[in-house]
């Protein structure tokens, strides 16, 4: 026993000047760490920091904490949190797309066709981080490549590291956040053409096919007018993806869906329903919702350029969807909650490359020419015979062209001192810069997704069989169903009521 109590004790004390010596280091680390020189030349001011810490025997004031290394306070903290929120409202418009496509189809081919648009978000965001960036925004060091794609290394991966700033829109922000807020542009992009090719398409055959229309037509195309590319140089301007983001899906759209081939049973069986009108309808609001982001994000800060996108943004999409309703009612006496779903979406094409650049009357006037003009692209399909199933080419390719058209009359430097100045104002030049940025467009999406449906056509396949497409493609492909309501058991009720 005593020995016990002998040792417990020497324990005790030995804990105690433990705890002791350790309480010291900590009071004294502090001062000891502020005084380390940051310079090899400085040897005799380590001598003196040493004694002065080791004297410092009493808790000192609390030192300034010292930042990480990739710390950096630099960037303008209000155009960030724009951006953040502007990137959050884009990928708002994924679900938004699947939700309007998915409502446009048949029952059959509900989930087939939503996930089209989520499949993008794993594809193309691996494909975009990994070299993507690269190519659509990276600064080659040799002039001739500079002009057609973009190469830089140090931007694979994002190997610059997260304190690099960039200042797209005049405020510093760091380069990471602008690669998430184009990172949507490139995922929305592919997404937009399963539009003109729904219920029919392989779904492995999707995902290889926005994986290298990414690559090969995306990326180029935007390095071409966001990039520093050729297009840039020359003179033309695309606001928000007027030209890179909707020409270049909807033309491929008509592409894919004229080489795949139509429907069974299109035309011959009458127009086919939308199966939902209710998801299509909340699609439209999400997509109007998140194209706020698209488009006001667009001017890369939080600024009042930022506010005019918005602005136009609105005036122009409402003026869209009455226009789209008064051109049906004028053709089949009806105004339809698809017409007017289908007009604010034509009116958000047709201003996205012009919102941060033209006027609020000149917006006014887009709307309306996109509601109609859109509304007669879309009846094109039954003129000459194709099967744009959600009308991705008369809605995007042709309200694209018309925006990138009308940016070229109505721009001006009152509203975007950093902009051209449109035809009204007597630069008729841009307009011809704008149609060769179209055109440039229109030729590659359509060279582009040729090649790839013909390559995948001949290897993997990229039609689903008949069976599949009269089952329909959420069964066939993916063995679900988007409803499954269940069966309701006979019960019996008094007095034999069934």
């Amino acid at each position: 026993m005593r020995a016990g109590k002998v040792f417990s004790g020497q324990t005790m004390r030995w804990v105690r000047g433990l705890i002791a010596s350790l309480l010291v280091l900590l009071m004294t680390a502090p001062a000891f760490a502020q005084s380390v020189p940051t310079t090899t030349a400085a040897a005799s001011q380590v001598a003196a920091a040493t004694a002065s810490a080791a004297a410092a025997t009493a808790p000192a004031a609390a030192a300034p904490t010292t930042m990480p290394s990739w710390f950096v306070t630099t960037y303008d903290t209000g155009s960030t949190a724009w951006m953040l929120a502007a990137t959050a409202l884009v990928m708002v418009m994924m679900p938004g797309l699947a939700l309007y496509y998915g409502g446009i189809v048949r029952k059959k081919n509900f989930l087939a066709t939503m996930i089209t648009s989520y499949s993008a978000l794993g594809v193309i965001i691996v494909q975009w981080f990994v070299f993507g960036y690269m190519l659509s925004f990276g600064t080659s060091t040799d002039p001739t490549v500079q002009k057609f794609i973009g190469w830089d290394p140090t931007r694979l991966l994002m190997w610059c590291g997260p304190n690099t700033i960039v200042s797209p829109g005049g405020a510093p922000i760091p380069e990471t956040i602008f690669n998430m807020f184009q990172a949507m542009f490139a995922v929305i992009t592919p997404a937009l053409i399963a539009g003109s090719i729904a219920e029919r398409m392989k779904y492995g055959a999707w995902c290889l096919f926005i994986f290298l229309w990414g690559t090969l037509v995306y990326d180029p195309l935007a390095h071409f007018i966001w990039g520093g590319g050729w297009l840039s140089q020359l003179g033309a301007v695309d606001f928000a993806g007027g030209t890179v983001v909707h020409i270049s899906s909807g033309v491929s759209g008509l592409v894919a869906a004229i080489m795949i081939g139509k429907r069974l049973g299109y035309p011959g069986q009458g127009v086919i329903q939308p199966h939902s009108l209710f998801n299509t309808l909340t699609g439209a609001g999400l997509l109007w919702f998140g194209w706020y982001g698209f488009n006001a994000g667009s001017a890369n800060a939080a600024n009042p350029l930022a506010c005019t996108a918005f602005l136009n943004t609105t005036v122009a999409t409402a003026m869209a969807g009455m226009a789209w309703n008064f051109a049906e009612w004028m053709h089949h006496r009806r105004a339809t909650t698809l017409g007017i779903a289908s007009g604010f979406v034509a009116g958000l094409v047709a201003i996205t490359p012009a919102c941060g650049y033209v006027t609020m009357w000149s917006s006014l006037i887009i709307g309306a020419l996109a509601g109609v003009v859109c509304y007669g692209g879309a009846q094109l399909k039954t003129i000459f015979g194709y099967d744009d199933a959600l009308d991705a080419f008369g809605v995007h390719a042709i309200g694209g062209f018309l925006g990138a058209m009308l940016t070229g009359v109505f721009a001006s430097q009152i509203i975007n001192p950093a902009g051209p100045q449109g035809a009204i104002f007597g630069n008729w030049k841009q307009l011809w810069y704008q149609f060769l940025a179209a055109s440039d467009a229109v030729v590659l999406a359509a060279l582009g997704t040729a090649v790839i449906i013909f390559a995948l056509d001949k290897t993997i396949g990229i039609r689903v069989s008949e069976d599949v497409e009269i089952e329909g493609l959420d069964i066939g492909l993916h063995g679900e169903v988007g409803y499954d309501t269940g069966s309701v058991a006979s019960v019996a009720l008094p007095g034999g009521v069934h």
